[in-house]
């Protein structure tokens, strides 16, 4: 039995802005394009989802629905780096990582000895570093199969944590609307409901062929995922194209000295890290990163010219600190390495 969790950012975009921001947090805001230029909402906060904004809605629409909603333009650097920022803590749990966009993921820990092997606590330990080190709030879910575990996601969001065990699978999975079923839209929806079928309960009387007849190529997965099944695996065939540990501190570093001492800590938990992975490139370079306690941020990025010396490291640490001379309440170090293959996630194209 498979222990999958599914991680999804909350209003990614938005939170990011929140984060940054914090004037336009608890009022309708809204990122994407502007509604004098035939923009589209690409994400939005859950003050203006009370108006009915929703993503992907052209933005002239939105401001007739929400008439106070704010809209910014996205920033799709600060995202990314958000984004990595929550990718590597979810590597700290598992290499079975399987992104679906920025801001969701599926992720194996049926393997991992985190917690005794608890996928709940592994999630809940995700949901608070994630809080704590990028500034915003993701929910997870966590289940045998794929399916469930991202219905679970959905459940009690914002920032929730909801678990299916197997034993509550079929009790689960008979109440579920079909609306919650991945693929099915309205269109579908209307066509089940003329069909009598309004819960995945009202499917198990159907036959494979029945369904197939009704409803075409979504006859089988409808079969399936009425009964809980779902055998696709997490797939994590992408290459890394770096690796990072990065710890925030309760009490702030507040000299020089008192970063170079968390160094050896954090070189052990990258050498560590870095003997496990199991795909990469030859390593190329390596960076030291900093946040100050008031959260700005600084990278010191170099070329690898040997091994992972310690000394490199410290006087990256040296060059990041000058940098500030403030207290500093992140540390990180890190390491790139070479892909033949250059990826670009496709959120990122949605206002190319």
């Amino acid at each position: 039995m498979r222990k999958i969790i599914h991680c999804d950012c909350d209003c990614f975009y938005a939170s990011v802005e929140m984060r940054d921001d914090p004037a336009l947090r608890g009022i309708p805001l809204a990122v994407g394009g502007a509604s004098d230029r035939r923009g589209v909402i690409a994400t939005c906060n859950y003050e203006a989802r009370s108006y009915g904004v929703r993503s992907a809605m052209p933005s002239a629409h939105a401001m007739r629905l929400c008439p106070s909603l704010v809209v910014i333009p996205p920033n799709f650097e600060k995202y990314r780096a958000a984004a990595y920022q929550v990718r590597e803590i979810f590597h700290r749990y598992t290499d079975l990582v399987e992104p679906l966009s920025l801001d969701e993921a599926y992720l194996d820990v049926s393997d991992s000895q985190h917690f005794q092997g608890s996928a709940t606590l592994i999630a809940r330990a995700i949901r608070e570093s994630v809080s704590q080190e990028v500034g915003i709030t993701i929910s997870a879910g966590v289940a045998p199969n794929k399916f469930l575990a991202k219905v679970a996601s959905d459940w009690d969001k914002p920032d929730g944590l909801t678990t299916i065990t197997p034993d509550q699978v079929e009790s689960f999975v008979s109440t579920l609307p079909v609306r919650r079923i991945h693929g099915v839209g309205p269109a579908m929806q209307k066509k089940l409901l003329e069909k009598g079928i309004e819960r995945c309960g009202d499917i198990l009387s159907w036959s494979k062929l029945e369904l197939a007849q009704a409803f075409g190529s979504m006859g089988e997965t409808l079969y399936r995922y009425a009964r809980g099944e779902d055998k696709r695996p997490v797939a994590n065939n992408r290459e890394r194209k770096s690796l990072s540990v990065e710890r925030t501190y309760a009490d702030d570093l507040i000299n020089r000295r008192a970063c170079q001492n968390q160094l050896p800590k954090l070189m052990a938990m990258l050498e560590e890290r870095l003997a496990k992975l199991s795909r990469r490139g030859a390593i190329t370079g390596h960076f030291v990163k900093l946040k100050s306690k008031d959260f700005e941020t600084t990278t010191v990025d170099r070329q690898l010219t040997g091994g992972l010396e310690h000394n490199e490291f410290a006087d990256m640490m040296d060059e990041a600190w000058g940098r500030f001379k403030k207290p500093v309440r992140l540390l990180g170090v890190g390491l790139r390495f070479h892909t033949d293959r250059m990826s670009s996630d496709q959120q990122l194209r949605l206002f190319d």
